[in-house]
């Protein structure tokens, strides 16, 4: 008692600040906040990573960007500047895509989001088992500046509406990291575009495009299945 009143007193002339107490002995002076555990944290970030980079490199494997880079592969044939224009103009086109899906996840609860994610992920899974064609206008691109600008161009026109672009919107909302969703989705363009740019036609046409389209098609149903798991947790189903 008689040393509650003597803190009191310095308190009272300025001499010393009010003691607190912390729930935690040890992290005095810590403010209190519920965080991830530093291993799920990880698993998480890798999470946002991986799969999007899976999915968007299996997607892009017969994808109109990919007949797009073999035709710029083949009339320019500087590989260098239309791999900086491929990432360049995937980096801008998904940046784009995931502040979108970002933007667009926080207006839903859990459960709706995840719903209109698994029908998504379902149409975008039938999507991908259909041949993709380039069209006159995208390729007409390649004649009019050089390797670099002409690829930047062309790419980020060619992503727009294209399946790689709405697979990252729906990622983008599904993960909370969306700078590794980014990231991810600009490496899968580069996994599935390095290589016919560095090798042109042979590697086209030695890649199982119909088996590649089905296993693209499946990880895409495999996303549906999960959202439709959190889905039905998240409405207190299961």
């Amino acid at each position: 008692m008689a040393y509650a009143t003597q803190v009191s007193a310095q308190t009272d002339r300025g001499l010393t600040r009010p003691m607190t107490r912390t729930p935690y002995p040890g992290r005095e002076g810590c403010t209190c906040h519920s965080r991830v555990d530093p291993p799920l944290e990880t698993y998480l970030m890798l999470d946002s990573l991986l799969v999007p980079t899976a999915i968007v490199a299996l997607a892009e494997i017969g994808d109109k960007t990919q007949l797009l880079a073999l035709i710029l592969a083949a009339r320019f044939r500087k590989p260098w500047p239309i791999i900086a224009g491929i990432i360049a103009a995937t980096l801008a086109n998904h940046a784009a895509a995931g502040a979108v899906g970002a933007w667009f996840g926080s207006f839903f609860s859990d459960a709706v989001l995840h719903w209109i994610l698994a029908a998504s992920f379902c149409a975008t899974a039938l999507w991908t088992l259909v041949p993709d064609k380039l069209d006159d206008d995208e390729a007409s691109t390649t004649r009019k500046f050089g390797p670099f600008l002409t690829t930047l161009i062309a790419f980020f026109l060619a992503e727009i509406g294209d399946k790689t672009q709405i697979a990252t919107v729906m990622l983008a909302a599904q993960y909370p990291e969306l700078w590794l969703v980014v990231i991810g989705t600009t490496l899968g363009m580069l996994i599935a575009n390095v290589p016919v740019v560095l090798a042109g036609n042979f590697a086209a046409e030695k890649l199982p495009l119909t088996l590649i389209r089905r296993l693209a098609a499946t990880a895409f149903f495999v996303l549906a299945i999960v959202a439709v798991y959190k889905a039905m947790q998240s409405s207190g189903w299961i």
